[in-house]
């Protein structure tokens, strides 16, 4: 047990350390905060989505958006898609591929950030929703796995984690929705130029 135990650690490490050499990435995650903070101070929001644990992540990132993370401050606007009842009825009437797209035609407004997660890069739905999102003029966002999938490239901006499973993938993706928390929070509301300026 403890060298399966050890084993999970060691590739989790790996992994983490691989992403964090490219500079790319680093690069990338500062200019999604700048975007998000930005789209804050237009009075904007964010939607965020994605199938299974990365729905979870999706509602994690949200609610610490819609409450606090580090410190207290204003509540920022952040819709997680993950309502059972729009889910099945959307799931229903107009096919799985449709449930994230149709909430964003529904909520999203041209200037907001809306983000995507699929460990595969594949899901489909993920695609649609980030495509309808992009013709509403909205910036959008994807967090990958593996080699990016069909939604790489399809995105105004995107971090891939290159690894092979998505347990891994996963974790470095709470990871970064973490850190742009973080960021956003520092950029809107601690700096001395402008102490919280979202209100």
């Amino acid at each position: 047990m403890q060298n399966l135990i050890k084993k999970a650690l060691q590739t989790a490490q790996q992994e983490l350390a691989h992403f964090v050499q490219s500079e790319h990435n680093l690069e990338q995650i500062e200019e999604i905060a700048r975007h998000i903070s930005k789209c804050y101070q237009q009075r904007g929001k964010v939607i965020i989505f994605g199938n299974g644990g990365s729905m979870c992540d999706a509602m994690h990132f949200a609610e610490e958006l819609t409450g606090r993370f580090h410190r207290d401050r204003e509540a920022l606007p952040a819709i997680a898609i993950s309502d059972p009842a729009h889910l099945t009825c959307v799931a229903n009437d107009y096919g799985f591929e449709e449930v994230f797209a149709r909430a964003v035609k529904a909520y999203a407004q041209s200037g907001d950030v809306v983000i995507g997660l699929s460990t595969s890069g594949n899901s489909a739905n993920v695609l649609k929703a980030l495509n309808t999102a992009q013709r509403l003029g909205c910036t959008t966002v994807a967090l990958l796995g593996g080699d990016g999938g069909k939604i790489a490239g399809e995105t105004d901006f995107e971090l891939i984690v290159p690894a092979t499973t998505s347990d891994r993938i996963q974790e470095i993706h709470a990871m970064i929705l973490h850190i742009l928390v973080e960021l956003i929070e520092h950029e809107l509301f601690y700096l001395p130029e402008h102490p919280a300026i979202y209100v």
